[in-house]
């Protein structure tokens, strides 16, 4: 990450401080989107009606060689890996994702996602998938400014009990290749919209001394109490109380009432959890980085992006900081695709399996799982054919891949769409970015209708329409 995204995304105390005495939650601070505070019968604070848990495999994982296998395909396009029968008609997954197999009936696979158009980068397929739109990212010289998934959930389904409405985990590092343009900046719904990102590559939950956001340091919770108070005294002393005085009144008191709630803090503590539970995810990245997406979720976040990065293989101290899935093999001296490095399916598959049917499986038992979505889904896919270099690899394919849905109506035990028998493209019900971001919205209750206004020009949320045969 460059110097202008550090600074951009940068939150210390001193800011906190001073939107707990000002109000200004709203005011142009990365995630910090407020709505009314929810309790229930006994005063307790209550979870978030819809929330969101979305997995990116940044890097494009091989849709041949994990939920779209096509084993009766010659040894160049099938790989070496064999599928596992599951109890939903025509659902193949990979011989080491065990655990999902056995979870088949609780989530939709789609094996027909697709990019329109001539794309092949990271850049641009990033954006495509987190925009929900297709159109080209630079028109004319000037930078699209569609705001992302969580920024319009932000924006429309606010947090009614966290600081934060729309969070990331971990910081998009290493090769800015993997960034899309608009991650940190909210689109042209501003950046109090944009993600509050947690963490990084060398500060992640499955290290032990991992370090919390600084947004939820409050620093002495009873000076801070004080110059709430001196405010508020100032303020009674200098205007007379109108309709505008206690609105504003009211926006202070959210503010600060968010920033004060132990929830949002306490969800950070992962040893409240037991060691039982933080072994059910796995101790690597992407098995703790879920686990905290459920507390946080818990604690009132209503989107929390998972960057998809399985960790370092022991023995390859060289792997990636922050992708896992670009499994290009030999030709970028990334290792054996199918082998036990860290850009090697065989040590990041069990990791993808454990740690995504820990999240379903807990929420399912947690009583979550109707009003939390789950996705999980590359950016794009892989060649179908192998790489003739030694070791093998695949490269980036984005006509034809797959993704997860379940959680929120979405149907159990089903597959959506079909590829070719080399899984090169699709031949039943193709879903592009804007089916899925549509979906994903009609999912959490966000107005597809209702135009997104930016100085004068009036916007659709996205262009696609959700696919109601996804839902149960």
């Amino acid at each position: 990450m460059n110097e202008f995204e550090t600074n951009q995304f940068a939150m210390n105390r001193r800011q906190a401080l001073m939107v707990g005495g000002l109000g200004a939650l709203s005011l142009g601070m990365p995630g910090l989107v407020l709505g009314k505070d929810k309790t229930d019968a006994s005063g307790q604070a209550v979870r978030a009606e819809k929330s969101c848990i979305f997995v990116l495999l940044c890097g494009g994982p091989s849709h041949v060689d994990t939920w779209d296998m096509k084993p009766d395909a010659p040894d160049t396009i099938r790989g070496p890996y064999r599928p596992i029968s599951t109890k939903v008609p025509g659902m193949r997954l990979n011989e080491m994702h065990t655990e999902l197999a056995k979870l088949a009936g609780e989530f939709t696979l789609i094996n027909s996602m697709t990019h329109p158009g001539s794309i092949s980068n990271h850049f641009d397929a990033m954006h495509n998938l987190l925009s929900g739109q297709s159109a080209k990212r630079v028109q004319e010289g000037v930078m699209d400014d569609q705001p992302y998934l969580g920024s319009f959930v932000a924006k429309h389904r606010p947090s009614k009990r966290n600081i934060v409405s729309n969070a990331w985990l971990i910081k998009c590092v290493g090769a800015p290749v993997f960034c899309a343009p608009n991650i940190g900046i909210g689109g042209y719904l501003g950046s109090a919209h944009a993600p509050v990102f947690v963490g990084s590559e060398k500060n992640h939950p499955a290290m032990e001394k991992f370090t919390p956001p600084e947004i939820y340091d409050l620093g002495d919770p009873a000076r801070l109490d004080d110059r709430r108070q001196l405010l508020a005294s100032l303020e009674s002393r200098a205007v007379k109380k109108d309709a505008r005085g206690a609105d504003w009144d009211d926006l202070r008191a959210k503010g600060y009432e968010a920033m004060t709630r132990p929830e949002g803090r306490d969800a950070f503590n992962l040893d409240q959890e037991t060691p039982k539970m933080r072994e059910r995810y796995g101790k690597h990245p992407l098995g703790q980085n879920l686990l905290l997406a459920r507390r946080m979720v818990e604690a009132g976040v209503r989107f929390v992006t998972v960057n998809g990065w399985c960790g370092q293989a022991p023995h390859d101290t060289a792997g990636p900081p922050s992708s896992s899935w670009d499994m290009h093999g030999g030709n970028m001296g990334m290792g054996n695709a199918f082998g036990e490095g860290s850009y090697g399916m065989n040590f990041c598959l069990p990791r993808l399996d454990q740690a995504v049917s820990a999240l379903l499986s807990d929420l399912k038992e947690r009583g979550m799982l109707e009003n939390t979505l789950v996705v999980v889904t590359g950016e794009f896919g892989r060649t179908p054919t192998i790489l003739t270099q030694i070791p093998p690899g695949r490269q980036h394919w984005p006509a034809c891949f797959s993704s997860i849905l379940a959680g929120c109506g979405i149907a159990r035990g089903q597959v959506y769409g079909k590829s070719n028998k080399h899984g090169e493209y699709p031949t039943q019900n193709p879903v592009r970015p804007e089916e899925l971001a549509a979906t994903i919205y009609h999912a959490l209750d966000i107005p597809l209708n209702e135009p997104q206004n930016n100085t004068g020009i009036s916007r659709p949320i996205t262009t696609g329409k959700p696919i109601m045969e996804l839902f149960g």
